[in-house]
């Protein structure tokens, strides 16, 4: 039993440490940390979810080997990153949001849409992280544990505050959804694209574009973090 315990440490530190993280950016209003398991959680159904529309892929004929693409069809790899992996994942991990997520109580400021859906991407990355164990020696996996739940944050905080920007100014969230969904979704699959197909000159290209949105990423929650600390004071 302990053995076992010790072999998910990759995945299990990673996901206390993003979580401690995001926890402190949002510690001028923090979130009841109920609602945090809770995405957490619905992270963890999301991965399934995607899963399950990827079985959907398969059952219509449009289910492909990313790996195998990457190999001998570059076209072919762009157009299934794109429309495929990218949407699907994408749209997993925002569908609990805005089932669940909008409705509740404590949703009243700007940085909770990032919060909430950072916790639901670490849920997600978490499930994918467990299934690469068996790949990877405990270094690549420990790597991974921490690299992966980025990549999904970034992605998700796109369409996670155009979300609470229209949820809180009282507006309709559909049009915002869909825009940052598309958003996310294009970035993502081009970000795997270029993983997959180009391993040997992908670091430079992948971490520019993540490091990109991390930018944008922080500097707005530097921003929300100012507005939610003056909002406290008055």
């Amino acid at each position: 039993m302990m053995q076992q315990g010790l072999l998910l440490l990759p995945v299990v530190v990673p996901v206390f440490f993003w979580a401690a993280y995001h926890y402190y950016k949002d510690r001028d209003l923090p979130e009841p940390p109920g609602n945090l398991l809770l995405c957490f959680v619905l992270g963890l159904f999301a991965a399934g979810l995607s899963k399950a529309m990827y079985i959907g892929l398969e059952l219509l004929g449009l289910r492909f080997d990313a790996v195998a693409l990457a190999a001998n069809n570059g076209p072919g790899l762009f157009a299934y990153a794109l429309l495929g992996i990218g949407p699907i994942e994408e749209l997993a991990k925002m569908i609990p949001f805005l089932l669940v997520v909008v409705r509740f109580k404590a949703f009243d400021d700007s940085m909770d849409g990032i919060t909430y859906a950072s916790f639901i991407a670490l849920g997600y990355a978490a499930v994918e992280n467990y299934h690469y164990l068996d790949f990877l020696t405990t270094t690549e996996a420990f790597a991974r544990g921490f690299a992966g739940p980025v990549i999904h944050i970034v992605f998700a905080s796109i369409w996670a505050h155009w979300i609470a920007r229209a949820l809180l100014d009282e507006r309709s969230v559909v049009w915002p959804a869909l825009t940052g969904f598309l958003l996310a979704a294009a970035l993502h699959g081009f970000y795997d694209f270029v993983v997959l197909r180009h391993a040997v000159v992908a670091l430079p290209i992948a971490a520019t574009l993540i490091a990109t949105i991390w930018i944008w990423r922080l500097r707005l929650m530097q921003d929300l973090h100012e507005q939610a600390s003056k909002g406290s004071e008055r």
